[in-house]
């Protein structure tokens, strides 16, 4: 179980470090988390873009790390040498820089030199919430739209792959809908309790998976023994599977914007882990990311 970035750091900062390719790096918070990602957990980055604004940027920042630079002026094409170079095995991670996000990803889709993997790509988002003492994993609230049961399926598979290789043995998971009761009205409950015997099967391996369940039972025992409840995972929980896009996207930015949480998302499925931060995110935010793509090598 992970509480903090810190310890995500320091996790990281004891395996060997990882290498991380950066497309159209050329952007002052993308190198501040960069270089901040090299001092405290030797991820080794490798930045594609224009050379002249990466080193002038990195002058004013005081960037003064190890780092290859690859001089690439136009973002489409430091978007398709930043996706090849993980493609071909030079790194291990793929973030986005200053290029429009239709562009990063469709190299890496590319058929030739792109991160394919044959699997249904979804995100994952970590939260670090003060007071809880554990993150909150949170998928998929950035890629998917609307999942059929299948789908969530893969979706589920994906995070629990992630959550695996951060050293989570068994991680609680909670398909969460709107309350407990499986009704054929409410297509989301139907899926939960689906993906819940799926689960008691072994179908995700070893994990204890829940649901339907309604957010509060997830994350407070009080609001279980309330509602008379009796759930194994009920303010224990380490991930979240949300029913569709729109209820992962409100969580996160709720728990963001109104409880202070830290919060980091990557992309899952490809050959790679792909870190798709906006344009708008301070370089503490990157660099969380940065954090969490690491853990999920």
């Amino acid at each position: 179980m992970i509480k903090s970035y810190y310890e995500m750091m320091e996790k990281i900062s004891c395996l060997k470090g990882s290498c991380m390719s950066v497309a159209a790096a050329q952007d002052r918070d993308i190198l501040e988390a960069v270089y901040k990602a090299s001092a405290v957990a030797g991820v080794q980055p490798i930045l594609f873009g224009s050379a002249r604004e990466i080193e002038r940027l990195k002058k004013e920042i005081g960037y003064t790390g190890e780092c290859k630079t690859i001089d690439e002026p136009d973002d489409i094409s430091a978007a398709r040498a930043a996706v090849r170079s993980v493609h071909d095995g030079e790194a291990d991670v793929l973030m986005k820089g200053l290029v429009n996000t239709s562009d990063y990803l469709r190299a890496v889709l590319d058929k030739n030199y792109g991160l394919r993997s044959g699997k249904m790509l979804s995100h994952l988002a970590a939260f670090e919430i003060p007071g809880r003492g554990r993150m909150l994993f949170v998928t998929d609230g950035g890629f998917n739209i609307a999942p059929t049961l299948e789908e969530k399926k893969i979706i589920l598979h994906n995070a629990l792959g992630a959550l695996r290789k951060m050293g989570y043995a068994k991680p609680n998971v909670a398909v969460v809908t709107a309350n407990e009761q499986v009704s054929e009205k409410a297509v989301s409950t139907v899926h939960a309790d689906a993906i819940a015997r799926a689960g008691e099967s072994g179908e995700f391996g070893n994990c204890v998976v829940e649901g339907p369940i309604a957010f509060d039972v997830a994350v407070s025992k009080e609001a279980a023994r309330h509602k008379n409840i009796d759930s194994r995972i009920s303010g224990e929980v380490d991930l979240i599977l949300v029913p569709a896009i729109e209820v992962g996207n409100v969580l996160g930015k709720c728990l963001s914007c109104l409880v202070g949480a830290r919060m980091s998302g990557v992309v899952l499925g490809a050959a790679a882990p792909i870190v798709l931060t906006s344009r708008s995110e301070d370089a503490e935010s990157k660099l969380n990311s940065i954090l969490l793509a690491s853990s999920c090598i």
